[in-house]
């Protein structure tokens, strides 16, 4: 069984600021890390692999040191890595990026045929979700998003099932096999590697595609030429005015009664709105 992940390296969220004259993202000096959401789908990927036999490959797409990424992955696990980059692929919106990823996926698929495609749900600097979805669109996948449990694979006769989260509850389905898969946090606990992967991500050499090694000839359709998303404004949120309230327990000690009591007191139309609809 031939899983490929999909990574981000992403800028760590607590670090971002945001320029206040130019509102533009300040990433100089921001450390970067792996998209959390995608190291859900990595230990996923590699729990199939210990279950199954097979091989884990991780893919992303970025500048060089994107490769940092990589090796991370496969310190944790991963059996094998490549790297998209290419000054083409620069400024790709989600369609664009699923464009490339989808060609590299496919490219891999060509010297060993690819059975699950793993990405987290979405991107902590994008937050879009579309990328996995946009991967299966072009690949023809049948797609799972939002799973929080992968109940079973069988490879005999190719079909997995899941568990989907969704409004109102829970689904179970079963697909067919080659399939994409977008992974919810907190869906398992993401393993230590070993000090063997450790000292093999240190020495692996990355395998680094530009368009053409994988494969694309439309470039027209990566970087900003096949972006149609144009970002108008970004902005830091501002800060709230108004400082909060400190609210002490009464005589009785009802820390709940006082609670209400300053409500109703800042929103005089609280407590009547409350009683007209419980109908006190």
């Amino acid at each position: 069984m031939h899983i490929v992940v999909c990574i981000k390296q992403v800028p760590d969220s607590a670090q971002i600021r945001v320029h206040p004259v130019t509102n533009t993202i300040m990433r100089q000096g921001v450390p970067t890390i792996i998209n959390p959401y995608d190291l859900y789908s990595l230990e996923e990927a590699l729990r199939l692999r210990d279950q199954l036999g097979g091989k884990v490959t991780v893919l992303t797409m970025g500048p060089p040191m994107a490769d940092q990424a990589l090796r991370k992955a496969l310190s944790i696990g991963a059996d094998a890595a490549v790297l998209l980059s290419d000054r083409f692929f620069a400024g790709s919106d989600t369609l664009a990026t699923s464009f490339a990823l989808a060609s590299a996926i496919a490219k891999l698929g060509e010297s060993e045929p690819v059975d699950m495609v793993f990405c987290g749900k979405q991107t902590i600097d994008g937050d879009t979700a579309q990328v996995g979805p946009g991967i299966a669109k072009r690949l023809e996948l049948n797609q799972l998003t939002y799973v929080e449990k992968i109940r079973a694979v069988d490879l005999q006769s190719r079909k997995i099932t899941a568990e989907r989260r969704a409004e109102g509850g829970v689904q179970v389905l079963t697909t067919a096999l080659p399939c994409m898969v977008t992974m919810l946090e907190h869906t398992n606990t993401v393993r230590r590697g070993t000090m063997a992967d450790m000292l093999r991500a240190g020495r692996t050499e990355i395998t680094t595609w530009n368009a053409a090694a994988a494969g694309i000839t439309e470039i027209g359709l990566c970087g900003l030429k096949g972006s149609p998303t144009v970002v108008k404004k970004v902005f830091a949120p501002q800060p709230r005015k108004e400082k909060a309230k400190q609210i002490e327990a009464g005589e009785n000690g009802d820390l709940a009664t006082a609670t209400l009591a300053a409500l109703f007191a800042a929103d005089a139309r609280l407590e009547e709105t409350l009683f007209r609809q419980t109908g006190a």
